[in-house]
């Protein structure tokens, strides 16, 4: 098997746009990985994160999949194996996020949200999960939830009902993999203010500041940094893990709600 095949591969879903899943997977390709860069309609700038990804030196592909539609994503991972040879690790950031009253949200958002947060990661992190249950070196799974499941602020409840499955998603595939290959952990990232949606103002990003404990926000590192903790410790599995700032047991209201 030749170098570039052996090397270290990740699959890091949702980081075809320039959010926080691009700047895990540009993290992880200075380490060294291979990346693969996951996109369902953002396809110009699934190929603009494939260049930065080997202008550091990684070798990178582009897949494009709806994680909420099982055939596709079982071409997504095959394509990818095929290509890297292996799956060390996966990062789920691929996610729906939007606003709406309780009087206005329909049976369909609540399917849509549940169709893409829940069901997508489930079907990601399975396939990935049983293709890294066939390596010695098993590997890594890390889930994406939120802070505020802990403490749900108004007009997201598609959101934070669907979110709500991640922890239990992600403790019952820790506890399923690991019977399969103890070497396979799965572990969970619950973000907070991490980075700022493109249209806020700078009174919701200041309100985003004085939310957390440290008074920072827009800091993504802070999840890469998470990743890369999950990724080498290898005593860590079934946790949830708050990047928040202290966000949770700070109870401070603000005017944004993420």
């Amino acid at each position: 098997m030749s170098d570039a095949v052996s090397s270290r591969a990740a699959l890091v879903t949702g980081s075809g746009r320039d959010r926080v899943g691009r700047v895990v997977a540009r993290s992880l390709a200075r380490r060294g990985f291979n990346i693969g860069i996951h996109y369902h309609r953002s396809a110009d700038e699934a190929e603009q994160a494939v260049a930065e990804m080997r202008s550091l030196g990684a070798k990178c592909e582009a897949f494009r999949a709806d994680v909420g539609n099982e055939r596709e994503v079982e071409q997504m991972f095959r394509q990818a194996v095929e290509c890297f040879g292996r799956l060390d690790v996966l990062v789920t950031t691929a996610s729906i996020w939007k606003p709406g009253h309780l009087e206005q949200t329909t049976a369909e958002d609540v399917e849509r949200n549940f169709r893409v947060n829940t069901l997508g990661t489930f079907l990601c992190a399975r396939r990935a999960g049983l293709i890294m249950c066939d390596q010695p070196e098993g590997g890594t799974i890390i889930t994406i939830g939120d802070w505020a499941l802990a403490r749900p602020y108004p007009d997201h409840a598609a959101y934070f009902i669907s979110k709500g499955a991640i922890p239990t998603l992600t403790r019952t595939l820790a506890v399923e993999l690991a019977q399969r290959n103890p070497r396979v952990r799965v572990n969970c990232i619950h973000p907070g203010p991490v980075m700022f949606p493109p249209d806020a103002t700078e009174e919701e990003r200041q309100d985003r500041i004085n939310s957390t404990l440290v008074k920072q926000a827009n800091c993504p590192e802070s999840v890469s940094q998470a990743v890369q903790f999950l990724i080498e410790n290898e005593f860590v599995t079934g946790a949830c893990i708050p990047v928040e700032g202290g966000r949770t047991i700070f109870a401070q209201e603000t005017g944004a709600g993420e």
